[in-house]
């Protein structure tokens, strides 16, 4: 190991430790019952609530997956997906975030999404408890997996070691962390990392644009590339038998740049949608201490999400100025950030912003390795399988089930030819559409039944697989976001079976009209 990768690790080595005295920190009080190491105990304050729910929903794919994205094929489709994501962040946190907060203290005080399904609409059988938490371990397992296939990027870069290997250290590492430490170990370290993402982004931004000649010759050099900078084109790097790029007197080939109409401009804008079925973001909303500090923490989101999506949208369109022939396939222009940051920053500074990529893989994998443990441990195994379990019991579960869906995550990201943007698009996805209709409705309009519930969450899910694996494969039309038909489809499913079905009981109805004035506890 030479002297600047030392130099790295050393810097990585001392942030990781800085994250391990948080979860020591939090231990003792994330462990005293379920609630506190669930939802911890609804103690968030505005600012922990507002940064830790963005970097545990950004994940790694923020400074490699959508960098590459922009890397690869230009502007379009890393822009349109960033501007989704603004909107659809904006309207969460506007329209969801206090109408949750007050139902989900009326829903029984659920500590849990599955939970507070299950308690809106009074279920007696846990059906809705056990199907909301059956996707939330399906579609977290996924996540996770997006999350240990960054971590093994990262490593094996950095390091020249196998992948596999570093990919299951990392994986080790955040396994250990989360079940160390719970909830409010993993919203206080998600608070730190999101200002670590978010300064080396803009380090590396800016070290990037230095290195380019100025603003003006990245605009430049990147609109040489036929549609490239466009919002409405598309670049098409050629690619050889071999499955790379082309290159050609130093400089990487592009066929004819391609459209960028409507329908996929709606597809990618369609990425706003999921925030609404996001459990580790929709969590925070249930955990912050007071709803009317909720208003801070959406101006706080803001900033921080437009800023960093901005950013890594630009890293992307630098590097491909700055480095044009380093990374020649789809999967390899993921390591842009990497390549940045290790070529143009002292070694022991590009160690702590290497840290910013393990800041976001660990504030998203904690975040979808608890929440799907939860789902489990709470929602099928207490409030189905054995409903006296004790405390006691709920917490070993929680972290058996921890190991297992942390070794099928595993499993899963074995492939390095795996594309990051590629495996969180379907997560968020499947999340979007199972659970996105169905908050809105159970929070706005008091018709939605357990049935049309139950419907909402297999219809979206079920479409979702179906659109992504089957009907997209036509192309044409049938080409767009397997998240937008879904959404639309579970909405309907809601909307038809709940009309054909009983309508609510009174006491369902009257926790509705609760939960549209303050409460508190």
């Amino acid at each position: 190991m030479d002297n600047q990768t030392l130099q790295i690790l050393i810097a990585m080595v001392v942030y990781m430790a800085a994250v391990i005295v948080i979860g020591v920190v939090f231990a003792k009080k994330a462990n005293q019952n379920s609630e506190n190491y669930f939802l911890g105990g609804r103690s968030l304050g505005p600012w922990v609530t507002a940064m830790s729910a963005e970097a545990s929903d950004m994940s790694g794919w923020l400074l490699m997956g959508l960098p590459g994205v922009a890397y690869w094929c230009g502007l379009a489709d890393a822009a349109w997906t960033a501007i989704g994501l603004a909107i659809g962040t904006y309207f969460n946190w506007l329209i969801v975030s206090k109408r949750l907060r007050r139902y989900s203290v009326v829903a029984n005080n659920s500590i849990t999404l599955p939970e507070f399904f299950s308690n809106r609409f009074r279920e007696k059988s846990k059906i809705v408890m056990t199907l909301a938490a059956l996707f939330i371990l399906i579609f977290f397992t996924v996540y996770a997996a997006s999350c240990f296939v960054t971590c093994g990027k990262l490593f094996s870069t950095l390091f020249g070691t196998p992948y596999i290997a570093m990919m299951i250290v990392g994986a080790v590492f955040v396994l250990l962390y989360t079940i160390l430490g719970g909830f409010l170990a993993e919203s206080a370290s998600d608070f730190m990392q999101s200002i670590v993402m978010i300064v080396a982004l803009v380090v590396i931004v800016v070290m990037g644009t230095v290195k380019a000649g100025g603003i003006a010759e990245v605009a430049e050099n990147s609109a040489k590339i036929p549609g490239f900078l466009e919002f409405f084109g598309i670049a098409n790097p050629a690619i050889n038998e071999a499955g790379e790029q082309i290159v050609e007197a130093g400089k990487p080939v592009f066929d004819a740049a391609s459209s960028y109409g409507v329908l996929r401009i709606c597809s990618m804008l369609a990425w706003g949608l999921g925030y609404f079925g996001m459990p580790q973001v929709l969590l925070r909303f249930m955990a912050i201490r007071r709803e009317d500090e909720l208003k801070r923490s959406r101006r706080i989101a803001m900033i921080w999400v437009v800023i960093s999506l901005a950013v890594a949208v630009f890293i992307g369109i630098v590097g491909r100025v700055v480095y044009p022939t380093v990374h020649l396939t789809a999967t390899a222009s993921e390591n842009i950030f990497i390549t940045i940051s290790t070529s143009l920053l002292p070694p022991l500074l590009a160690g702590f912003v290497m840290a910013g990529i393990l800041a976001a893989t660990i504030s998203s994998s904690d975040s979808y390795l608890l929440i799907a443990a939860s789902a489990f441990a709470k929602n099928i195994f207490q409030g189905v399988v054995k409903r006296n379990a004790t405390d006691k019991q709920v917490m070993i579960i929680t972290r058996i089930t921890l190991l297992v869906i942390a070794l099928i995550a595993i499993v899963i990201a074995l492939d390095e030819d795996s594309v990051i943007f590629s495996i969180v698009s379907f997560a968020w996805a499947g999340f979007g559409a199972t659970f996105g209709p169905l908050m809105i409705f159970s929070l706005f309009w008091k018709r939605i039944n357990r049935a049309g519930a139950i419907a909402g969450m297999v219809g979206g899910a079920g479409m979702v697989f179906l659109w992504k694996l089957v009907i997209s494969g036509l192309g044409g039309v049938f080409a767009i976001y397997e998240l937008l038909p879904a959404f639309i489809f579970s909405s309907i499913c809601i909307v038809v079976v709940s009309l054909l079905t009983k309508a609510p009981s009174s006491e369902i109805l009257e926790d509705f009209e609760a939960s549209k004035h303050k409460t508190e506890i």
